[in-house]
Order: structure tokens, then sequence, then C-alpha cells
């Protein structure tokens, strides 16, 4: 047996406990057994062993056949019907056929002859790992995540009434219970009287009635009476019947002050919309100069990590930043501190006042601190802002200072823009995006050959809308990828309805995802036979980063029988060098050319510009927005191949097709 196969089956052997009965006074392998398992536990009767087996967790039972008084197959027999799963191994001088008979009989996984042949007993431990790869797999990564869960994080279950059954050993730190005074109590034990109501109705809401993980900040208070916040996510646990039988609840303490401030600038420059809060605590330099380096460092240290307690219940930031010299910063969403509906001013205001009323004690020493706070929040530059609107604070001795440009226009569209964004999650939450699909005729027969696909959002008012009022939106709250998928979906399974080509949208954002790239994959070979009905439309996008991923994606689906479209072209960015590296098979001549056509002369050049080189190239061309006959007769003399617009017939629903 090889080392690599040896390791394998040494990591496995690791992770378990062996009961090992005989009676033989010259075995020497024992002590190879206490080398390659976890514990061993040895008898030489049977008085113990079932004793043995209610004590420990046992997964391996090595026995010899001869020990007085005692039917080893009737033993084996029992204790596999008490615990299935157990490795049951003959280890025995005894090899008369009766015995192994016997021992086949009482379904033992191995046979060992004295004295003890490793690779022999090694070749058993294999068998059973390899008939029982995947349990043994997830049995043994799960005793490593266990591991590192435990070590790292806070960890509860409560029965579906809410009730502990179990708290780890960093739950019991944190809250300063013992396990057995936390085991049979409800987590209002830990609960700070401060948390609104209205979370806990919404957090039992989401687990218990819609059944999905809730996930916030939870303030809470420890034994002694000291006040810490904790990144809170509760899962429920269902059984087969889809019930829920227990929950399981992950956490992390989130007084921890982060102390770097490139960490906060990494986080800043991510992209979305962030408040960022500066706080300084006033006359620091005073501080630092009258008292030592100790004190100064434990005072920071302790205002730090008491921070959140002076923040109002309203909102809980769940991350600290340390800057230096007394100064701190908090960050988050601006979509999620807005959906509080909480008046920043006011919210700072009383920040500052619960800091002013408070008694921060070191080494016994009651100091009296105050803080000078300012805030801004945008997209850029935030940092920069914060910094010049505290300067200027603590030059005016004001307590909050607001140092940013964002207009109050611009916090009235912010607000527009969230309530999209939540209209979008509660659309995918209830199937309400959908798919319409609008006409594509031949303009030499005028028959439907084609029909795009065209993503819709009913909301809850039952109203219809359109891409333009939802599709960039979604982009900063991260919705547009599910969308996508969505509308991928509804696609291809509109191809068992129709005998026509479909035609789905494709940005350069949805090829670059990865994920997206394995759903259009995982489509194409489930609806192997209708690929050569589906067309991609790739919309012309300035912001592509990597067009050796657009370009093998290309490829890779034309090899499967795919088309490639080109939309909108003739606008923006469009050149032939690009459209020679993607190789299309169609172009779609861009909506505003064709609109213009009929009275504008430029719009009509630039048209059998287009015309003329495709026909070149071999390359089908489609014009959107044709609206009316006299539209449609110019096109058909240009020598346009097909026409798409409300003169042939607006999207409709799939199920109205």
């Amino acid at each position: 047996m090889d080392i690599q196969a040896k390791d394998r089956i040494f990591r496995f052997s690791k992770t378990l406990t062996l009961l090992y009965l005989s009676t033989d006074k010259n075995d020497n392998s024992i002590n190879y057994f206490k080398s390659i398992f976890k514990e061993i536990i040895y008898l030489d009767n049977e008085v113990d062993i079932f004793k043995k087996f209610n004590e420990n967790e046992i997964s391996i039972l090595i026995t010899d056949t001869e020990i007085p008084n005692l039917d080893v197959f009737t033993l084996i027999s029992t204790i596999r019907q008490i615990n299935p799963k157990i490795i049951s191994i003959i280890y025995s001088h005894n090899d008369e056929k009766e015995t192994f008979i016997k021992a086949i009989s009482c379904g033992v996984n191995g046979y060992l002859s004295k004295p003890l042949d490793e690779n022999q007993f090694l070749a058993i431990l294999n068998k059973f790992i390899e008939t029982e790869k995947t349990k043994v797999d997830t049995f043994f990564l799960k005793k490593q995540y266990d591991a590192i869960v435990d070590e790292n994080t806070i960890v509860s279950k409560t029965d579906k009434h809410g009730i502990i059954t179990f708290a780890n050993e960093n739950f019991c730190k944190s809250s300063e219970y013992s396990s057995e005074e936390l085991i049979g109590k409800s987590h209002n034990i830990v609960r700070h009287p401060e948390n609104p109501k209205e979370l806990f109705k919404d957090l039992w809401q989401t687990i218990k009635v819609k059944k999905e993980p809730w996930t916030g900040v939870l303030k809470n208070l420890s034994k002694s009476g000291k006040p810490y916040f904790i990144k809170t996510t509760i899962k429920p646990v269902f059984d087969l019947n889809g019930e829920i039988v227990e929950y399981i609840s992950v956490r992390s303490n989130v007084n921890t002050v982060m102390s770097d401030k490139k960490q906060l600038i990494e986080k800043i420059n991510e992209n979305g919309l962030h408040l960022l809060i500066l706080i300084q605590i006033e006359d620091f330099d005073i501080l630092d100069k009258f008292y030592n380096m100790l004190i100064v460092d434990k005072i920071e240290k302790i205002f730090g990590f008491n921070l959140l307690t002076y923040l109002p219940n309203s909102y809980i930031f769940d991350t600290i930043y340390y800057l230096g010299n007394g100064q701190f910063a908090l960050l988050t969403e601006f979509f999620d501190f807005l959906s509080t509906h909480t008046n920043i001013n006011d919210y700072l205001s009383s920040f500052v006042k619960n800091v002013k009323e408070s008694r921060l004690i070191v080494d016994e020493i009651e100091y009296d601190l105050n803080v000078i706070v300012s805030y801004s929040f945008g997209r850029e530059h935030l940092y920069e802002d914060s910094k010049c609107g505290l300067d200027e604070a603590i030059k005016k001795s004001e307590i909050v200072k607001y140092s940013n440009d964002f207009s109050i226009k611009e916090q009235i569209e912010a607000k527009k823009n969230m309530e999209i964004i939540k209209m979008v999650k509660i659309a995918l939450e209830n199937y309400n995006v959908i798919s319409y699909f609008q006409p594509i005729i031949n303009n030499k027969t005028k028959q439907i050959e084609k029909y795009e696909s065209l993503v819709r959002i009913v909301d809850e008012n039952g109203n219809i809308l359109s891409p333009h009022s939802f599709l960039e939106i979604s982009k900063k709250g991260n919705y547009y990828n599910k969308i996508t998928h969505r509308v991928l979906e509804n696609s291809f399974k509109i191809l068992k309805q129709i005998s026509t080509k479909i035609s789905i949208n494709l940005s350069s954002l949805d090829i670059e995802k990865e994920e997206t790239r394995t759903k259009l994959y995982q489509l194409l070979d489930e609806y192997e036979s209708d690929r050569n009905r589906v067309i991609f439309e790739l919309l012309e996008d300035e912001n592509v980063k990597d067009f050796k991923i657009i370009k093998n994606f290309i490829r890779k689906v034309k090899s499967m029988g795919v088309m490639i479209a080109i939309d909108d072209f003739g606008s923006g960015y469009s050149n032939f060098e690009r459209l020679l590296e993607f190789n299309p098979d169609i172009l779609k001549i861009d909506g505003k050319l064709i609109k213009n056509i009929v009275n504008d002369i430029y719009s009509r050049n630039i048209v059998e510009t287009i015309v003329t080189f495709t026909k070149k190239q071999n390359i089908i061309t489609i014009a959107e927005f044709v609206e009316n006959e006299e539209i449609f007769n110019i096109l058909d003399e240009l020598g346009v191949d097909y026409s798409q617009g409300y003169y042939f017939g607006k999207p409709k629903n799939m199920n109205l097709i």
C-alpha cells in the first residue's frame, strides 16, 4: 500500500475510538492500535462492555473469538443493532471454517489472523472507507468544521419553542453564564431590554413563518450587567417532512475594534452608497500629554470597546475602525441606515449626549469624555469629506458636522432607489420576474421567425414594469444576477411551446460572471436539441473588463449551435473592428436610427452603410422600433432582413403566445 493511501487511512483512524477485546497475554498489537487511533479502550472480559459503549463514542470494535464466558458473535450482532455504523473486526488465532461462517453471519467488516498483518488490517479499513466514502468524507470534514466554528464563533441551539438546548464555550464566555445556567432557558436571559420589539417581531416572522435564515445585530447583556453586541444568523433546521425541529444560531462579537485604516478605505471603495461617521475624542492631544502612554492607550481601547453601547437603538453598526489619535470610524450601507427612517443628526446628537453622560473607568479612575462627530454619505471621497468636516467641527467647536454635497434631491432619489430594490427583491421571492416576447418578422415573407425575450416585473399592485424602471438600480443592489438567471430560465422554457427561434439579451456583466456562464452552459446542455434555435444578443457595453472572456464565451456557444447577435449596432462606441472580433451572425440596428429614418437622411445613410457591409460579411440584419408601414418599406427597400416593432406586434406574456 502506498504512502498516500496509508496517510488517508491514518487521518480517518485518528478520528475513531477503538474498543479492543482480548485476553492474549502476548498480544503486542495493542501498541500499534494506540498509535493509529484517537483513543483505545482495552477490555479482557465481558463485564464492562455495554457500560463502555454507553460512556464513549465507540466507532470500531476489534475482538478475539476466545473470550471466556462470551459469545463474541452474539455480542457483535447485538452491538450492530445498537449502532449499525460500527466497524467490527475479528482478530484471532482461530482460522476454522466454522468460525469464518459465524463471522460472516453476524456481519463483521473483516477477519484478521494473528499475528497482525498491517497491510491486511489497513486494507479492511480502506474497504470500509471506499464503501462509505461520502459518509466518511462528510464525517471527517464535519469534525474539522465543527472545530473551526466552535473555536471562532458563538453558537447555540434551541428547540422549536426557543428554549436553549446547546451553548458552546464561546457563548458561555461572552455571556458569563455557565452551560448549566443557559440550557433550559430562552435567549431572553442574555437579551438587553433596549432591543426594539420590532426587531424580534421581524426575527420570528422570518425564521418561524417564512422559514428562512435571519441575520442582524443584537444587543445583549452579560451576567455581570455589561452590554455587548453580536452579529447573529439564526437558521431553522427541518425534519424530512419540512417541519422545523430546532433553530441554530451562529454569532460573532462585533465589539472588536479593527485597527487598520486601509481596511476602511478598501471598504469605502467597494461599489455602493455608504454612510461614514468619523468620531474624535475631544481634546485628545491634551489627554495624550497629560497622562502617560499606557493610560491613554487603555482609554482608547475601552472607549472603542464600549462605543457601540453609546449608539441609539434605532441602528447598530457592526464594525468599528480605529484610526489612531483618539479617532474612530463607523461605516454602513446607506440604504440599510435609510430603511430605519432615522434622522442622522438626531441619531448622532443622541450618541454624543450618551458619551457625555457616561463615565469611562480605567484602573478604578473615572474619566469624562466628549466626542466630536462628522458624517458623510455618497460613493466617492467619503473619508476625505468626513475628515475635512471633522477638522472644521473641531475649529468651530461644533458637535456634529455634515460634510458633503449629497443634496436633498439626491437623498430623495436614493430613497426611491431603495424602494425599487425592495420591489425587485419581493418580485424575485414571489416569482414575479417574468418574460415577455416580441415577434421578429422576415421582411420578405412577413412571417414570424423569431421572438426576443424581454424582462418584466409584476409589482405588488399587479402593475407590469419594463426594465428601464428597475434594471440599472438592480445592479447596485446585487439583484441583477438573480434577474438574469430568472430570465434565462423563462426563455429556455418557452422553446418547448414554440417552433421559432428565441433571442436572449446578455450584457458583458452577465458573461463576465462565472456563475451566469455556468448557468448558460447548464441550460444549453439541458435543452441540447433546441440549441440551434437560441440567439444570444450581446448588448454593447463600454465597461467590458475582459474581452478574452467574452470572445471565449462566443466561440464556445457558437460551437454548440447558438447564434450571436450584436444589439443596438450603430450607436455608442460601435466599430467594425470590434464587430469582426466578435464574429456575429446577426446585427440589430440601433432603434434611434430606425425611428428617424423617414425624415433623417443621415440615419438612412448609416443604415444603408451597415446593410452593405453586412451583406458582404454574410451577416443577418434586424431593425428595431419598426413602428409603421412607411419605416418598414424603407427598410425593405434598403435590404434589411428582419423587422421588430409595434407595427408587427408588441411584447406579450409568454402564456399569451
